[in-house]
């Protein structure tokens, strides 16, 4: 890991920040910095281009700070508290102080680490209550979310075959490293298969108002059981990956309670879903969007393998988790014919 920015080695210091911490923890993703001070989280994204995202400029970050703010106070109106400034002047940086503005921060409160789904799963301490608990907050989310003409448009065939060969393209360089060739194709005959097949079924989803400004990355990480379930950290990076047919909302979450070795808790989630919402055409989706979510996951997992600011071992944990995502795609796809 290379050594900190300056700025980011400046926010190391409880000094600075208003709500007077007495430690900083710092955590770190491939977009951003999360500065922990105790009862608060703040979150300064990097100066990236992923392709997907494009955070390279302060008014971009300031742009898409906002927005996440924005859209994640659907779901988490108390726990998203606003945009901060980072200011420099001659004696260094300050959270909203005096001098220039050089970045911007997302204010969160804190949720504790040791209520979040994925750590509870590890543990075994998710019942099906908690999980029927999770599915309600979905579709009710899923039932008042936004939906137009502009929206629905992202639920045409074009679009989705965008999503879809673009997972493709990206992985063609990682065959043979976390995904073998025939993986690859036995994956990629089942999905164009899929949409091939099932035109109809995917426009009738347009015309039931089923395509709808989403939450776009629903996982076990991004769920808090505390005083409420809370349901955080949206895609705010890119419409396209937001704007999506509820189904492959809910899918990404199933797929996820399934890389767990938890298909009992994904089933209870769909069927209760289902049970909320009566969207039973949903089922016939179901594995072609979990497909789709596991071969992303598989995707980004491997893209880790590229960025410099990884260390060799995470690395190879990233190698290790987009094959298990990779393998798990390829069961949703059914038997593969040119199996030995």
């Amino acid at each position: 890991m290379s050594e900190l920015p300056d700025m980011a080695q400046a926010l190391m210091n409880p000094g600075i920040y208003p709500d007077n911490p007495t430690k900083v923890d710092l955590i770190q993703t491939q977009t951003s910095f999360i500065f922990l001070t105790g009862d608060y989280a703040y979150k300064v994204k990097k100066p990236v281009d992923l392709g997907y995202l494009d955070y390279t400029t302060l008014d971009k970050r300031r742009f898409y700070c906002q927005r996440e703010i924005e859209l994640n106070q659907r779901l988490c109106p108390d726990i998203y508290l606003g945009m901060v400034p980072i200011t420099e002047d001659k004696d260094g940086y300050s959270i909203d102080g005096k001098g220039k503005v050089v970045e911007y921060a997302v204010k969160m409160l804190h949720l504790p680490r040791e209520s979040m789904l994925n750590v509870l799963l590890k543990e075994g301490k998710v019942s099906e209550e908690m999980i029927k608990g999770v599915a309600g907050k979905i579709a009710e989310f899923h039932r008042k979310a936004a939906t137009s003409n502009t929206i629905s448009d992202y639920g045409d065939l074009e679009v989705i075959i965008t999503n879809t060969e673009e997972n493709f393209i990206q992985t063609i360089r990682y065959i043979s490293n976390t995904i073998s060739q025939r993986s690859y194709r036995h994956i990629k005959d089942y999905i164009n298969g899929f949409i091939e097949d099932n035109t109809t079924l995917f426009y009738e989803r347009i015309a039931d108002g089923k395509i709808k400004d989403c939450h776009g990355d629903i996982q076990s990480t991004h769920i808090c059981f505390d005083d409420d379930i809370y349901i955080y950290d949206c895609v705010e990076y890119n419409d396209r990956l937001r704007y999506c047919d509820v189904a492959s909302d809910i899918a990404l979450l199933a797929m996820d309670l399934d890389s767990y070795d938890r298909a009992d808790l994904s089933r209870i989630l769909v069927e209760a879903y289902v049970a909320f919402t009566g969207d039973d055409d949903l089922l016939q989706l179901l594995d072609f969007y979990k497909c789709y979510r596991a071969y992303e996951r598989g995707r980004m997992e491997s893209i880790k393998l590229d960025d410099p600011e990884i260390t060799e071992e995470d690395k190879k944990a990233a190698q290790a988790a987009a094959a298990r995502y990779f393998e798990l795609a390829e069961s949703y796809a059914g038997d593969n014919p040119d199996a030995e």
